[in-house]
């Protein structure tokens, strides 16, 4: 009987530390955002280790269902895809205050990765944001000056980024006062988190 009862401590002893395990591994997974288009979905994982003001800031506005019915409004061959502002009718929406730029984090601008699109003030970005369809190293932070702050990394696309070689390739139009403006829009119908 004494050996039953130890040998079901030490199961359940088991079973306790490998849900733990499964627990701690599900906690370190990286946040995504699901973003189903017009076109198809990209979904982004977010590293809120690097960026953590910028994550929230982002995932702020997904929970908040601004990035629905926006568009990517402005997209260049050979560098990238940028959206989270504006509605198919061309008209910005209002945002939350800017955030505190972290692009001293150490994340580089490659193919994939998703930076905060801003002025020319470092410290002015909101909700728009852009997808590097190629390695943009210029855009990385130097030094904390003015022109050297650099674009914000805070994730990647991780599904879709053949969506995204897609919409870089549409061909351009001026609308609504801005240029760079894909003919064939790409709405973002719906943002979700995980």
């Amino acid at each position: 009987m004494k050996r039953t009862i130890a040998t079901i401590g030490f199961l359940l002893l088991t079973f306790c530390f490998a849900s733990a395990g499964v627990a701690a591994q599900k906690s370190a997974d990286p946040p995504k955002v699901r973003m189903e288009t017009s076109l198809g979905t990209i979904v982004i994982a977010l590293d809120s280790q690097k960026a953590p003001k910028t994550v929230d800031n982002f995932l702020s506005y997904v929970r908040d269902g601004f990035y629905n019915g926006t568009i990517f409004h402005r997209v260049i061959q050979g560098f990238m895809v940028q959206g989270g502002g504006f509605t198919e009718t061309m008209q910005q929406k209002t945002t939350k205050p800017a955030i505190q730029n972290e692009a001293d984090n150490g994340l580089k601008n490659l193919r994939g990765t998703v930076a905060m699109a801003r002025t020319s003030d470092p410290h002015s970005a909101t909700a728009q944001f852009f997808i590097n369809t190629v390695d943009n190293g210029f855009l990385d932070f130097t030094a904390k000056t003015v022109q050297s702050w650099g674009y914000c990394v805070f994730g990647r696309v991780v599904e879709g980024m053949d969506l995204v070689d897609a919409i870089e390739k549409e061909p351009t139009t001026f609308r609504g006062g801005a240029g760079d403006v894909p003919v064939r829009m790409a709405i973002i119908n719906k943002a979700t988190a995980n």
